[in-house]
């Protein structure tokens, strides 16, 4: 089965602030770039999970109005990581014992207090073992970096890490995808 792994498109937020779960727009002609380009390369008959958040959600309207045939549904395991209280906030203004805790125990650490990178794993490890249950249809998650990562993990099949180094470091760049088979 091919899953599609396709991260929103560039979202309106400045450069090196810390966002995950807070609900920002994307840039509405990248968006609508890279539903047309993503229309073009999806095959006919796909079910297309979106993350909630509002970044996705556009991508996914604006791809809906191109192929309206296309069964889309939202599904909140899809959504960011939660930064919780460092969600918003400048990178560099983040205390560094606040970074070092969470990298010296990343997969349980609750980094801003809400979710650690575990959860997050456990969450798309729900929708990745519910989506190979089903593979008479290619999938398509219109998602993000961090559950891009965790999809890559799942793929060389850890379910869980316990470090920083663990955690893949490449994702799609923003309104660009990865093609799986799984």
């Amino acid at each position: 089965m091919a899953l599609w792994i396709v991260r929103h498109a560039k979202p309106l937020i400045a450069s090196g602030v810390c966002y995950g779960a807070l609900d920002v727009a994307a840039d509405t002609q990248h968006t609508l770039l890279v539903a047309h380009a993503l229309a073009q390369a999806l095959p006919l008959n796909c079910n297309v999970w979106v993350s909630p958040l509002r970044r996705c959600m556009q991508l996914a309207d604006a791809l809906s109005d191109i192929r309206p045939e296309l069964n889309t549904q939202t599904d909140t395991r899809l959504r960011e990581m939660d930064f919780g209280t460092w969600e918003g906030v400048a990178w560099d203004a983040i205390p560094l014992a606040a970074m070092q805790a969470w990298t010296d125990d990343f997969g349980a650490h609750r980094f801003g207090g809400v979710e650690s990178a575990n959860q997050v794993l456990a969450r798309v490890t729900d929708l990745w073992d519910a989506a190979r249950q089903h593979p008479d249809a290619p999938q398509v998650w219109i998602t993000h970096a961090g559950v891009a990562r965790a999809v890559r993990l799942l793929s060389q099949g850890f379910r869980s890490v316990s470090s920083a180094s663990q955690w893949p470091k490449d994702a799609p760049s923003y309104g660009e995808w990865w093609r799986i088979d799984i």
